[in-house]
C-alpha cells in the first residue's frame, strides 16, 4: 500500500513538471508577426492648405446717426427690411436747449426793436429825400442800415425756429429732425426705441447709432493667420470658406487684403486677413457669421497617391516596402510630392498594382 501511494505521488510530480516544461516551451515560441499590406491609388485632388478662422460681415456697412439732438418720435423701419438711399429711419423731436432757447427768443426781440427803429429813420429821410432836402448818398445809408435790419430779424426768426422744430419755413421740406439712411441696403439692427433720447453727431461726439445699414450683396471674410503660416499665402489665392451656421456647403472667396501689422493674441502673433467671397443665389449669408477658411497654398489633381503612414526614411531618402512574395517585403526608394498630411503624392518608384508594407507603429 505505501509503494503505491509512493508511485502515485512521482507520477504527479513528474506529470506537474511535464506539464509545467510544456507551457513553458510553448510560451517561448514566438507568434510570426503578419503585416498588413496597402495599394497606391489615384487620388482625384490632394490640397495642400493652411486654415485661418474669423467671421463673414457686409464690406458696407455703416450706422446711420442724427444731426440733431432730441427724442425718437418714430422709427420707421425694423431689422431685415430693405431700404433705399434716402429713405426715413426715425423722426427726431427736438428738446430745445432752455439757455439757448432763450438767447434766440431775446434776439428776436432785438431785432424787431432794431427794425422798427431803422424803419422810422427810413421813413423820416425818405420824405426829406423826396422833397429834396438831402442827398441821394445820405439817404442811401439810412435806407441800407433798414434793409439790413430787416435782414437781421429774418435770421434771428429761422434761428429760433431752427432750435424750436429744427426746420425753417424757408427751407421747405429741408429738416434735421427726420434722419435719412445714407446708402441702399438691410437694415442690420435698430438699437434705439421710439422714446428714446438720442445725440446728434458733431465734431467731438460720434452720436447716438439709430441703425445699422448693410449691403448684403458684397461680403467679405474677415480673420486672422499665425505668423508662421502668414510667409505662405499671398493676395490673390483662392479660399474655401465653411461656415458653421451653414452645412455641407463650401463658399469660394479670393484673398485681396494681408495686414502687414501683427497684432499679439494669447502669446501669438496673428495677421488680420480679407478676402472676397463669391455669393451663392440659393443661400443667405447673414452678418457675423463665423467662418473657417482652408487657403489654398498648393494642389494637384488625379495624381498617385499613398497613404502617409507607409511612408519611411533614409536620411532624406523616402522608401516604402513592396511585397514579393507573400510576406516577404524588399526596400523600394521613391519619389514624393505634394502631402495634404494624410496622402502624400508618389512621383515616381510605385504602381497600382505594388502591395505595400503597412509599418507597425
Amino acid at each position: 500500500m505505501k509503494s503505491f501511494f509512493r508511485i502515485l505521488t512521482i507520477v504527479i510530480v513528474v506529470g506537474i513538471f511535464g506539464f509545467t516544461i510544456y507551457y513553458l516551451y510553448g510560451k517561448s515560441k514566438e507568434t510570426p508577426v503578419i503585416y498588413e499590406t496597402t495599394t497606391a491609388f489615384v487620388a482625384p485632388n490632394i490640397i495642400k492648405k493652411t486654415v485661418a478662422t474669423g467671421s463673414v460681415n457686409p464690406r458696407k456697412e455703416i450706422d446711420i446717426t442724427p444731426k440733431v439732438s432730441g427724442i425718437i418720435e418714430i422709427l420707421y423701419v425694423e431689422p431685415g427690411q430693405m431700404v433705399k438711399q434716402g429713405d426715413v429711419i426715425a423722426k427726431i423731436k427736438i428738446i430745445p436747449n432752455m439757455v439757448s432757447l432763450n438767447n434766440a427768443e431775446s434776439r428776436v426781440k432785438r431785432a424787431e426793436i432794431s427794425l422798427e427803429n431803422a424803419k422810422r429813420k427810413f421813413e423820416r429821410r425818405k420824405e426829406l429825400y423826396d422833397d429834396g432836402v438831402i442827398p441821394a448818398a445820405e439817404f442811401e445809408q439810412f435806407e441800407l442800415e433798414y434793409e439790413n435790419a430787416s435782414e437781421e430779424l429774418g435770421s434771428a426768426q429761422n434761428n429760433l425756429e431752427l432750435i424750436q422744430e429744427g426746420q425753417t419755413k424757408a427751407a421747405g421740406k429741408t429738416t434735421n429732425t427726420l434722419v435719412r439712411s445714407t446708402i441702399a441696403g438691410m437694415v442690420l439692427a435698430v438699437p434705439v426705441e421710439q422714446g428714446n433720447s438720442v445725440i446728434e453727431s458733431n465734431t467731438f461726439n460720434a452720436g447716438t447709432t439709430i441703425a445699422t445699414i448693410a449691403d448684403m450683396n458684397e461680403m467679405i471674410f474677415e480673420g486672422k493667420i499665425d505668423e508662421t503660416e502668414v510667409g505662405k499665402i499671398s493676395e490673390g489665392m483662392p479660399l474655401i470658406l465653411q461656415i458653421g451656421a451653414i452645412e455641407d456647403i463650401r463658399f469660394e472667396a479670393v484673398l485681396e487684403h494681408i495686414s502687414p501689422k501683427g497684432v499679439e493674441e494669447n502669446g501669438a502673433i496673428q495677421f488680420e486677413i480679407k478676402a472676397d467671397v463669391v455669393l451663392r443665389t440659393d443661400q443667405f449669408i447673414r452678418a457675423g457669421y463665423s467662418a473657417n477658411a482652408d487657403i489654398v497654398l498648393a494642389r494637384v489633381d488625379s495624381v498617385l497617391a499613398v497613404p502617409e503612414s507607409v511612408i519611411q526614411f533614409d536620411g532624406d531618402t523616402a522608401f516604402v516596402e513592396v511585397e514579393t512574395e507573400l510576406q516577404i517585403f524588399e526596400k523600394r526608394n521613391i519619389e514624393l510630392g505634394l502631402s495634404d498630411g494624410i496622402h502624400i503624392e508618389v512621383v515616381s518608384g510605385l504602381s497600382e498594382e505594388d502591395k505595400i508594407k503597412v509599418p507597425i507603429r
